[in-house]
């Protein structure tokens, strides 16, 4: 064999060695070893169970004659507004569901709406009208014109619209309280649906921007209508249920679970102003804009209570007994009358302060 051939063959030697001790050290001269676990997964965290919603006190029968002048409007009447052009109040009652038109003079029942389903609370979209009717159980907002009562329109919204309140003057928010959304109604139009609450309450307008409670998470949520872009969650007490607002830019709380009295300013970075103690469930609110006074319905006590809201803290001016369970309170800018509804008796009544 030539030196040639001899060194081929060496190096096929080596290589064939080393190939078969990489194999040997692959099969580890054994079964393979079993692949590592993987890690445990890690639980998710799931937030805390949210207390229910603060719910109005059952009122015990009155203790004291109630005042002024009562009126029957038939069962379990909530939601009241009192509009000072056409001399009318409006309140929800059932069986049938309808609204009841009362002149805000005399307390005589003139006229009755027939509605699609159960109203709880009603604001108005301004002087002479109309009001604003969320109808929980028909998913609908409806306007309803002044004196006279007709429907001028109706729009489909989310389930069961709890409140709705003029955002701007082509602009109404409604809240959607089954549904966990707030719906942007322009015109006949919805144009926006926010989905970031849980279960919206109170709505009302201050300062350019909208307040809407979330009767779950006990906050206040701040938009703007112009944009339609949220700007701010605060929390809103113990179990907050109503709002409104004031002509000074301010947004009134009723912390019906906390017994308090709650004030905030939603213009620049929204902030709390005031937190007053106000035991009794506090729970209906309404608003005098001409006298700056702000009226609250105590629900464990069967009283109304008045606050000056001029200054920069609500001060306790008045405090007058009612008919039993007044669940809702409005007042009549062009005289100060305020009207209280009996829900428990099915009663409305006009009082002069």
């Amino acid at each position: 064999m030539s030196s040639r051939s001899r060194s081929r063959s060496r190096v096929l030697v080596v290589a064939v060695t080393l190939l078969l001790a990489l194999l040997a050290g692959c099969s580890g001269g054994g079964a393979p070893e079993a692949a590592a676990p993987p890690p445990p997964p890690v639980p998710r965290r799931l937030p805390e169970p949210l207390p229910g919603p603060a719910e109005p006190a059952v009122a015990p029968p009155a203790a004291a004659t109630p005042v002024g002048r009562v009126v029957p409007v038939r069962a379990a009447p909530e939601g009241v507004v009192a509009d000072g052009p056409s001399r009318t109040a409006a309140v929800g009652v059932r069986a049938p569901d309808e609204l009841a038109l009362v002149n805000l003079d005399s307390g005589a029942v003139t006229g009755r709406v027939p509605l699609p389903g159960v109203v709880r609370h009603l604001q108005l979209a301004g002087p002479g009208g109309p009001v604003l009717v969320p109808d929980e159980s028909a998913n609908a907002f409806l306007r309803v014109a002044l004196p006279g009562g007709r429907i001028e329109s109706r729009v489909t919204t989310g389930a069961s619209p709890h409140d709705a309140t003029q955002a701007s003057p082509d602009t109404v928010f409604v809240a959607d309280e089954a549904g966990g959304s707030l719906t942007v109604v322009r015109g006949d139009q919805v144009v926006r649906t926010f989905t970031d609450v849980t279960q919206p309450g109170g709505l009302a307008a201050a300062a350019g921007r909208v307040g809407a409670i979330d009767v779950r998470e006990n906050t206040l949520s701040i938009y703007d209508p112009a944009t339609l872009t949220p700007l701010a969650e605060l929390p809103a007490g113990a179990g907050p249920t109503h709002l409104v607002a004031d002509r000074n830019g301010r947004l009134l709380v009723a912390d019906t679970r906390g017994d308090r009295l709650l004030v905030f300013d939603p213009a620049g970075t929204p902030r709390r102003l005031a937190d007053l103690p106000l035991p009794g469930s506090p729970y209906g609110l309404g608003y005098d804009a001409t006298r700056d006074r702000l009226w609250v319905t105590l629900t464990a006590t069967n009283e109304v209570v008045g606050f000056d809201t001029s200054g920069p803290q609500p001060r306790e001016v008045a405090r007058i007994p009612t008919v039993r369970q007044p669940n809702t309170v409005a007042a009549d800018p062009s005289t100060g009358r305020i009207v209280v509804t009996g829900t428990a008796e099915g009663v409305l009544q006009l009082i002069d302060p």
